[in-house]
């Protein structure tokens, strides 16, 4: 009897046995197959816009009558000035803006993920990078009324301040008469609201690189003499250096196509000046499609999805170059 029970469950493993090889494997490749699926989808995703983009833009793009801006119904077209003209003005407001923030962000996003990773208890450490992340889930238009009515009315005295104190400096330089504008909106103002609202993108990924940091090297300094602040800087920052890079490249990339919060607080213009604290002399790509859209008529349109691919492609690129400087790293580990 227990001879013939053993055969039984031998004969059973052994049939079994290939059953369950066989699932497993159609499994996998039913995994394979939808993870394969949704990778392609994001591709499909990203050319369908470019596409859609670019057909549209086309008539744009392409025009050679050299009048083509005086077919386009916007609210104020610029007399005399060409799409490419316009569009130069439009990169270097978004630039200058986006790289100011990112100049503002960037060290208070990274002294707050050191704080988090290697300083606060671990208690206060959760409940901080918590509240950080929940500045990410902010609407854009939430900080734009609170910059427009509570932000900008408290930095004008500093406005003034800086242009007194600092005027010699082109990025502080007044207006003709030594003064600063009495609203206080100017590409100061967007720039440091962005800088709020890019600052839980950098910390988050950031402090991560720093948690990521090998506990040999880190206890291997400590054992050597060195202070807390020394072993962040001989340990941490070296390992995290292409991280911190990839998390602000990744911050420009969301503070160059914010919309609402530039145009709910700039006022705008088109010009060359790098004077941050005059009105009416810059002006953003997304802030200015959103501005001209609703009084746009076809050519307008056209001319304003053009303005948008250089927007896409600007991004698009940013985004590419902290991709590849974050994954330089990520074959590194403590025992290399």
């Amino acid at each position: 009897m227990s001879v013939s029970t053993t055969r039984a469950a031998s004969e059973v493993t052994a049939e079994g046995t290939p059953l369950t090889a066989h699932t497993e494997r159609a499994a996998n490749k039913i995994f394979f197959g939808l993870s394969a699926a949704s990778a392609s989808l994001i591709l499909v995703v990203l050319a369908a816009v470019a596409t859609f983009l670019l057909l549209e833009a086309w008539p744009a793009l392409t025009d050679s009558s050299g009048d083509y801006l005086d077919k386009v119904a916007w609210i104020s077209p610029e007399k005399g000035q060409s799409l490419i003209e316009i569009a130069g003005y439009l990169i270097f407001g978004t630039v200058l803006i986006s790289t100011v923030a990112l100049l503002i962000a960037t060290p208070l996003s990274i002294g707050i993920a050191l704080f988090i990773s290697h300083y606060a208890p671990r208690r206060l450490a959760t409940g901080l990078a918590y509240m950080v992340d929940l500045l990410a889930a902010i609407p854009s238009v939430v900080y734009g009324l609170w910059g427009g009515m509570v932000l900008v009315p408290f930095l004008q005295p500093f406005y003034q301040w800086l242009a007194d104190w600092f005027g010699w400096f082109p990025l502080f330089a007044p207006a003709e008469d030594g003064t600063v504008s009495a609203t206080g909106r100017v590409a100061l103002s967007a720039s440091i609201v962005l800088a709020i609202m890019v600052i839980p993108i950098i910390t988050a990924v950031t402090r991560e690189v720093f948690l990521q940091t090998p506990k040999l090297h880190e206890e291997a300094a400590l054992a050597m003499g060195a202070t807390r602040w020394e072993m962040v800087r001989m340990a941490v920052f070296p390992f995290g250096r292409s991280g911190i890079v990839g998390a602000t490249m990744l911050g420009l990339g969301r503070a160059l196509g914010e919309t609402m919060a530039v145009y709910m607080i700039l006022s705008v213009g088109l010009s060359y000046s790098w004077s941050l604290l005059n009105a009416s002399s810059h002006n953003t790509i997304a802030s200015y499609i959103a501005a001209q859209f609703p009084e746009a008529n076809t050519q307008g349109v056209s001319a304003l999805i053009a303005l948008g691919l250089a927007l896409f492609v600007i991004t698009l690129l940013v985004n590419m170059l902290a991709r590849w400087i974050v994954s330089r790293r990520s074959e590194f580990s403590g025992a290399n």
